[in-house]
């Protein structure tokens, strides 16, 4: 995995941020809101996004406000998404994959952070590998799930659960933090 960039500015990390999010636009318009937050804040940081590429949902709004913001958006994309054209257009780079395993691969590769905001059962596959990885030592970038009115607690309480019944450890899992705003995602970013 590639290494954090330091900037001439001490202050300033330069990252790929790897974020997994859901490609239909969910029915609270606050998570849009959030996202593009977020989207932003990469954007003005001078980090560079790393997401599934795609137009639609969510997704088209993370990288329309990073783009907008004067930062970079890497898509990454098998190819039959490629084909029903579901990239968003202004894209600083498309990555196209042979397939979803190739594809979370790339994005694990070229991520130095990863977060979860809220998605569907593609966003909760990546973030599990990535959470498995951290848990495993084979991951050492932040894990963030972002907890949006509580929309991970569930999650939250299933590690707990893993704990408790000692198939997990507070220490295998110390690695995987819960936000509940933007600016804890942010905060976390910038330890």
């Amino acid at each position: 995995m590639e290494q954090r960039k330091e900037s001439q500015d001490k202050e300033t990390v330069n990252m790929n941020i790897t974020v997994y999010l859901g490609s239909f636009d969910g029915c609270d318009n606050s998570m849009r809101e959030a996202v593009r937050e977020l989207g932003e804040w990469i954007g003005k940081s001078s980090n560079t996004l790393v997401y599934g590429g795609s137009k639609i949902g969510l997704m088209g709004v993370l990288a329309e406000s990073t783009v907008k913001s004067g930062g970079k958006a890497i898509g990454v994309e098998p190819g039959f998404f490629v084909e029903k054209v579901l990239q968003y257009d202004a894209l600083t780079e498309l990555i196209v994959t042979k397939n979803m395993s190739d594809r979370k691969a790339k994005m694990i590769e070229l991520g130095d952070a990863f977060i979860a905001l809220p998605g569907g059962t593609g966003t909760l596959e990546e973030i599990s590998e990535i959470m498995s990885g951290v848990s495993l030592g084979l991951i050492d970038a932040p894990c963030i799930l972002y907890n949006h009115r509580g929309y991970y607690n569930s999650l939250k309480q299933q590690l707990a659960k893993m704990v408790e019944m000692g198939l997990s450890s507070e220490e295998r899992q110390k690695g995987i933090h819960f936000a509940d705003s933007i600016s804890e995602v942010i905060e976390l970013l910038s330890k």
